[in-house]
């Protein structure tokens, strides 16, 4: 993976950090991409306090101009992405019964097509090279799915059908697309779980813990990496057993 570029979107915090830190360590020069610049600064300032190259550009996923624009500048850095992220990702809970359609429509513009519009950003100069990784981050629930959740599933299924269909069409360039599915991860968004919900889900959990940003990132970096040339069209789960 050494001086691999490697462009990852909701770089911030969570899971998007541990995976440009993951990347980073593996040789990578990333780029961090999320909608707030401050807080990308704070992560860009640990990887290049070890030495290493990072790269901040601002970006909302649910904007096509934003997107397009986060790409432009990074080609005028780098010249090209080798490893796309699709991390970043929001959600807006609630019974389909009384679903706000701008929340259906906010989530599936910033999880899938936001995705999909930066996937395309990067397929034409993976073809060029002859080689490319793109990991999209799904979720457990997109396989077991969540009541109270019909648009964050919605999203993150369609990135599994993403996965396979893209994985299809750029293998025959040497560019591989997978998916990693995280289960419950301790991150901001489920550190806000009340106590007794975090109890049943644990006990649904056969590991017993909730999962860390790094134990995602890890599978991440192993997808991106050289070794993982013969993977496509994969969604590796990472979720302590709670589906199998």
């Amino acid at each position: 993976m050494q001086n691999r570029i490697a462009f990852i979107t909701g770089a911030s915090r969570g899971i998007g950090r541990a995976c440009a830190l993951a990347l980073s360590s593996a040789g990578a020069r990333v780029v961090l991409a999320a909608r707030q610049p401050d807080k990308l600064e704070q992560v860009a300032s640990e990887i290049r306090a070890a030495g290493r190259d990072a790269f901040v550009v601002p970006m909302d996923l649910a904007a096509t101009d934003s997107i397009r624009a986060a790409f432009a500048k990074t080609a005028k850095e780098f010249g090209r992405v080798d490893i796309l992220i699709n991390n970043a990702a929001i959600t807006k809970d609630g019974l389909a019964l009384r679903m706000k359609q701008t929340d259906w429509d906010a989530v599936i513009a910033t999880n899938l097509t936001g995705a999909f519009v930066a996937t395309q950003q990067v397929l034409l100069g993976m073809m060029r090279e002859r080689w490319g990784r793109i990991v999209n981050i799904t979720s457990v629930v997109a396989e077991a799915g969540n009541a109270g959740q019909a648009n964050y599933v919605a999203s993150k299924a369609g990135l599994i059908g993403l996965t396979k269909s893209l994985a299809q069409e750029m293998a025959s360039r040497s560019v591989t697309v997978n998916a990693v599915a995280p289960g419950f991860i301790d991150t901001d968004m489920t550190q806000g779980l009340a106590p007794e919900l975090k109890e049943r889900i644990l006990a649904a959990i056969p590991l017993e813990r909730l999962g860390t940003p790094d134990d995602v990132a890890a599978a991440v970096r192993f997808l991106a990496s050289e070794e993982a040339g013969y993977i496509t069209g994969h969604v590796l789960n990472v979720n302590g057993g709670m589906y199998m």
